[in-house]
């Protein structure tokens, strides 16, 4: 029997992969040159079987639960114009929100009655929040629901901020760095805003005692395998409790609107080796990755992430909050549906959790 040579390549690469793949889930990190030849290579054989390492590493610490977060977008409004993203400062056609005080509290605590134990109060960098503002918004919801955790996502601060807020009672702290390669950082990112601003804003975060998570978009415009490397040796350098990685989508209201979206394969193979290289980590399969595939958010549970963010945003505003084209804001990702959620998951062998679900990484 003939052997076709192209198949042979094949073989060996994806014989490649896998000695890489073991060799990571063992060791959690591998030298520059074998990260870049793993994060390089197509084969969905590879993927396939990062994956399923992946999912055995999590099921280890995690077992069949998937950590649900009910996120509540509460203004998109933002001082920033980063080059990316739909809200950013220039973008002039949207139609601009801020939540009132009590808009947030019902839909905490209509979350409540849901099951929700964690809510994410995600927003543009909205100076009208001003640090007693948003404080105060923070320990009415804790003395409202004291058993629930309070994750803010809410950009760059001055220390004593975000010092201030975890006083409040907030819990954790979600500010992806972007990028870990500073030339990278300037083509996503106008002048007036700083790489080592964000690496700062990351560490006072870890100071002051936050469950910090740190990320970055997959195929984000002047992305190389170089960067990638950076990115993961700079998590390697903060010990994340969580990280946030998803695809990068165009908005055409953007400077990047003609950019091609980042790739579902390299995502969830990023998905995979982060959850090697940091078994216990907090892992969203984003609602950008279930924008990019119907069935992306079923893909990230299956690439090693652990957590799932339904939108409790009022319907009214949910439209509003684009970071990106074609957003999912509908259907599952309502928390209204998230019985329907909880189906897709016992589809793929996995619960929907209602815990706290605090970061296993405590040591960090």
């Amino acid at each position: 029997m003939k052997h076709n040579k192209k198949e042979e390549t094949g073989d060996s690469f994806i014989l490649r992969g896998k000695k890489l793949t073991d060799r990571l889930r063992q060791e959690q990190t591998l030298p520059d040159a074998e990260f870049k030849e793993l994060l390089e290579m197509d084969e969905e054989a590879v993927l396939d079987y990062l994956s399923q390492n992946a999912r055995q590493v999590r099921e280890q610490y995690y077992g069949s639960k998937i950590y649900i977060r009910g996120l509540i977008e509460f203004t998109n409004y933002c001082r920033n114009n980063c080059y990316y993203c739909g809200i950013r400062r220039g973008n002039r056609s949207v139609q601009r929100y801020r939540l009132q005080p009590e808009e947030i509290y019902q839909c905490t605590d209509e979350g409540y009655e849901l099951g929700f134990r964690t809510f994410v109060l995600q927003g543009g960098e909205d100076i009208f929040f001003t640090k007693e503002r948003l404080g105060e918004i923070i320990r009415h919801i804790k003395n409202r629901h004291p058993d629930c955790a309070v994750t803010l996502s809410f950009g760059e601060w001055e220390k004593e901020a975000y010092q201030y807020w975890k006083e409040c009672g907030a819990d954790r702290y979600l500010l992806r760095h972007e990028t870990a390669s500073e030339v990278h950082y300037a083509l996503l990112h106008p002048d007036e805003m700083s790489f080592v601003r964000r690496r700062q804003c990351l560490q006072w975060l870890k100071e002051a005692g936050y469950q910090t998570g740190a990320g970055f978009m997959t195929g984000s415009p002047g992305q190389t395998t170089d960067t990638l490397l950076a990115d993961l040796r700079y998590l390697e350098q903060l010990q994340p409790h969580m990280a946030g990685i998803g695809p990068f989508l165009p908005q055409h209201e953007t400077p990047f609107a003609s950019q091609p979206a980042g790739s579902l394969h390299m995502t969830l193979k990023l998905l995979a080796v982060l959850r090697l290289m940091f078994p216990k980590i907090l892992l969203p399969a984003t609602t950008a990755l279930g924008t990019l595939h119907e069935k992306g958010r079923e893909m990230g549970i299956l690439a090693g992430a652990n957590v799932i963010m339904p939108n409790l945003s009022p319907k009214s505003v949910r439209e509003k909050y684009q970071l990106y084209d074609n957003k999912v804001i509908s259907g599952d990702e309502s928390a209204q549906e998230v019985r329907r959620l909880a189906s897709h998951m016992r589809a793929i062998g996995y619960d929907i959790c209602y815990e706290r679900g605090d970061s296993l990484m405590t040591e960090c």
